[in-house]
This record gives C-alpha cells, structure tokens and sequence, in this order.
C-alpha cells in the first residue's frame, strides 16, 4: 500500500478550498501553507489566459527530509505517507533544503517543521483528507496508487500524468494531469513585483534583485507568477559563519601537521612547542566550540539541541558531523594536554589522529550539502576537495596569526634553524589561495549540471552577489592576499605587518564566499 494524490487540473478552478480546509484541519498559522494554490499568466491581453497550479508535500517514496532529519521527526510510514513528530524537531531547517517542492515550512507558533501528513489521522479513521472532500470538483483524488482497481489507479494506467522534479530520483507520489508545463519547472516563471493581492518586498528573494539574468526571460507573453505564496530562504547568515570558523577549527591542525611533516621533526620540536603544542590545539577547541554554540543558535527549538545525540538518525549527516566534531575536539584536547603536561614531543599519532579528524570536520559539510537535495548548487563533485582547501586556507592563516602573538624571533628558531615555519606557512597559504579560486571558477564556469545551477552561478558572477564575489572573495580574499604572499617570497623577508595583513584578507574572503555561496545556493525557486 502506498498512498498518493493526483490533482486534475482539467478540473481545478483556482477557488483555494483545499488551502481552507487543510488550515482548518491542522490549526495552520496565518502565513504558511501545507497546500497552496499558484497562480501564472501567460500570453498578452487579450490572448491572455491564466492556470493553477496546487502544491504540496509529493510523499516521496524516497524522501530527501527524510533522511536529513536528525532527529527522525520525519519518518516515512508504512502506508508511504510522509509524516512528521514535532516533538522530536530541533527546528534545524534541513529538511526545507532537502525538499525538491518547498513541501515544508517552520510554524510561527511550535518553532518547529511542518508539513502536508496526508490528514493521517484521518486516513487511520478511513476518511479521506480534508482537502479531497471539500473539492468542489472532484479535482483532488488520493488513495492507493498500488491498488490497480481502486479509482487512483485507474486513472494513473490510463491518463497522462506528469510529476514534480522526477531527476530528483525522490519517487513523488502527487501526480498531475492536465497541468501547464511552466508551472512544473520554476525557472520558466517570470516573477512580478506585485501579486494579485500584494506586493512582493524586493528583498524577499535574491532572485528580484540585481540585473535580470540570462536565466529569465523578458517577453511580455511569458509565463509569469500573478499569485503565490512566501517562500523564505530557510539559513541566513549564522550557517556561512559556523562554516567559516570550523574551517579555521579544522585547519589549525592540519598545517600544523603540514608543517612538521615538511620539517621531518617526528614530533613537536621544543623550539615551537608554545606555538605548535598548545596555541594550536587551543585554537582548534575555541573555534570548535564557537561553531557548536553557532548550531546551536542557529535552531529554532536550541533547546532540544541534546536530541541529535539521545534521538539521532545515522542516515543523517548533521548527525554524523556531530560525531566528528566531538572526536576531534576529543583528539584536539588530547593534543593540547600533551602539550602542556610534556616538554616532550606530541606522540605522532595523536597528530596523525587529530589531523584526519581535522579534515574530516571540514570534508562533512559537503555530504551534509548534498543532502539537500532541493539545493543544485551545494551538488558540486568539488565541493568536498574545495571544503578540504578552504581548511587548508583558514588554518595557515591563523598559523601566521599565532606566530606573530607567539613573537617571530623564538618561532622562527623551531625548524630549519631560521624562519622556516614562517615562509611554509606563506607557502602554504599561496599555493591554497590559487588551488580554492581555481576550485570556485570552475564550480561557476563549467558546464552545469541543471538550470538552477546555471541561474546560481549567474546570480554569483553577474547578478546581484556579483560585488560580494568579484570584491570581496577574489579582489580581496585573493588577489590582494596572495600578491602580500608573492612579495614577501620573492623579497625572501619576513614582515609580521604585511603576512598578518594577508592572513586577514584570506579568512575575510572565505567569510564573504561562505555567504555567497549559502544565499546563492537557496536562491532558484523550486516552487
């Protein structure tokens, strides 16, 4: 048995009694939906017409929110129906950037997820859900899709259906007949400055700001949005900072480890102990706990936030980084007692541990990313390799950070009898520059894999993040860091001015990517 919908549009007349009666039933707030009706024009007047389109949670037999939830408060049940504990919710908001179909929303009034549930309770009643039985033309029909005989299935032998995003390999379960095309793919739409109804604040979408895009299209017989609903871009800044300090966190690690190993020094060299055994694994604990105190503010339930732990979906990678987190903060702090209680080397595993773990706390974010699957952008094949060089970017920059407050004099003492350590780490810094602004540029420039990858990057390099990319990530996150670093090592001098201006121009520029790169994933509509 597996429970679905199809909605015959050659029936639907646009009156929102399915949005009515699904707000009645489950107590909605004013201002989000389980159901919504979409409005689009297209043509001019007076070859004008107008079509509806119904949206709503698809019940995937293979549901991207499913698997993102840490705390298994969506679950897919038995029948196929999708459904949802909001007792068990951390308000994470993951699963809105899994969803394909902008299916969930996070209510005002619980701080929690929630969504279309098929009316489940009444289903277990044998009714069928508020929205089939107030249609005032039999438009909406729900039942077993399994069930050859039963009216669902007949219609889905005989009629021609099409579905929401089916690359998505999601396996939706809302079916739609008679549906215009454009309404099935957002990109076609053009979007209005007013509504039907009201007005749309600029800034409510990146998607209006800026210059028009090769994306859209600007005849006036285009398909055009006249009536929708508010679809907010579910993380705002707090996920591109918790980014940009584990980066640092993670990284502080491995270019120490980095370093020792171009060193050949088995272990750390007492000449550098203060800098290497205790500033570093210090530095890579604080910035761990700051970006867990970021996640945690980050949710709209914090104070559930223990659940990931007591309540925990292995399937999920908010989970799973979780764990990586406490291992390396683990290891780091291991580190970092060995540092102070020896004025013996760090045993070499201890760093070999804590350096893997290092890039594993940066490399998880991309298996988090691809989970939401609603996001094309966050798909890249790169994005794991550019996770593990930004590490590599933060965390040599904050090695210089540390040696000019350590004093470069005794710093400079602990390898290669000289200033070692301190053009390694230049070195280092410049060779991650360029390999992460190749790694961005071919992100943004080769051939995308989908339309909504292709509207991202505009947006990035021509729309309206185009002063944060072009200034902030490339003007100053790497051209003006690394010709700092082109200087000092062609001059072959060490200026602790000019290398801590370069490290702060470095972790500036990741900052500003992290942002572009977060709004710019959420921008492409998917409803």
């Amino acid at each position: 048995m597996r429970y679905g919908f199809v909605i015959d549009h050659d029936r639907c007349i646009g009156c929102h009694a399915c949005t009515l009666a699904c707000k009645e039933e489950h107590n909605v707030p004013v201002g989000v939906f389980r159901t919504w009706v979409k409005y689009i024009e297209k043509g001019a007047f007076p070859h004008s017409s107008r079509n509806f389109g119904v949206m709503r949670c698809n019940h995937c037999d293979d549901a991207p929110c499913v698997e993102i939830c840490p705390t298994s408060a969506l679950f897919r049940r038995d029948d196929g129906i999708v459904d949802f504990d909001n007792s068990r919710c951390i308000g994470c908001k993951s699963c809105m950037q899994a969803c394909p179909y902008d299916a969930l929303y996070l209510d005002p009034n619980t701080h929690t997820a929630a969504k279309c549930n098929f009316c489940a309770h009444r289903i277990e009643l044998n009714l069928e859900p508020a929205c089939v039985i107030v249609c005032p033309t039999r438009a909406i029909i729900a039942g077993d899709i399994d069930d050859a005989e039963g009216e669902i299935g007949q219609i889905i032998a005989t009629r021609k259906l099409a579905a929401r995003k089916p690359q998505k390999g999601t396996r939706p379960k809302l079916f739609y007949a008679g549906i215009e095309g454009d309404l099935l793919q957002p990109l076609m739409l053009e979007s209005q400055p007013t509504h039907m109804f009201a007005e749309h604040h600029p800034d409510a979408n990146l998607r209006t700001n800026g210059a028009r895009l090769k994306t859209r299209r600007s005849n006036p017989g285009a398909a055009r949005v006249v009536y929708d609903v508010a679809h907010p871009q579910p993380w705002g800044s707090i996920p591109a900072f918790y980014l940009w300090t584990k980066s640092i966190a993670a990284g502080a690690l491995i270019v120490v480890a980095l370093l020792l190993g171009f060193s050949g020094a088995p272990g750390i060299m007492p000449g550098g102990r203060f800098l290497f055994a205790i500033m570093a694994p210090a530095a890579a604990l604080l910035l761990t706990a700051i970006t867990t105190v970021l996640l945690i503010a980050d949710l709209h339930r914090p104070e559930r936030f223990y659940y990931i732990l007591l309540k925990p979906n292995p399937r999920s990678w908010l989970v799973v980084g979780t764990w990586i987190l406490i291992v390396y903060s683990i290891l780091a702090a291991l580190w970092l007692g060995f540092g102070i209680a020896s004025n013996h080397a760090v045993p070499l595993p201890i760093i070999a541990a804590a350096s893997f773990a290092g890039a594993a706390s940066a490399g998880y974010s991309a298996f988090l990313f691809a989970q939401a699957k609603g996001r094309d952008l966050w798909q890249s094949p790169l994005f794991l390799w550019h996770l593990l060089v930004q590490a590599i970017v933060a965390g040599a920059a904050i090695v210089i950070l540390m040696s000019a407050l350590d004093g470069y004099p005794h710093v400079a003492d602990a390898v290669d009898g000289g200033r070692g350590i301190i053009l390694q780490s230049n070195i280092i810094l410049l060779a991650a520059l360029i390999i992460s602004t190749l790694m961005v540029m071919a992100e943004l420039t080769l051939t995308p894999f989908s339309a909504d990858v292709d509207y991202a990057a505009e947006l990035i390099l021509r729309g309206s993040l185009r002063n944060k990319f072009w200034f902030g990530v490339i003007g100053i996150g790497t051209i003006a860091s690394t010709g700092v670093l082109a200087y000092l090592l062609a001059a072959h001098s060490i200026s602790v001015p000019l290398e801590v201006l370069a490290a702060l121009l470095s972790l500036a520029g990741l900052l500003i990517f992290e942002k572009v790169w977060i709004d710019a994933g959420q921008a492409p509509p998917l409803s």
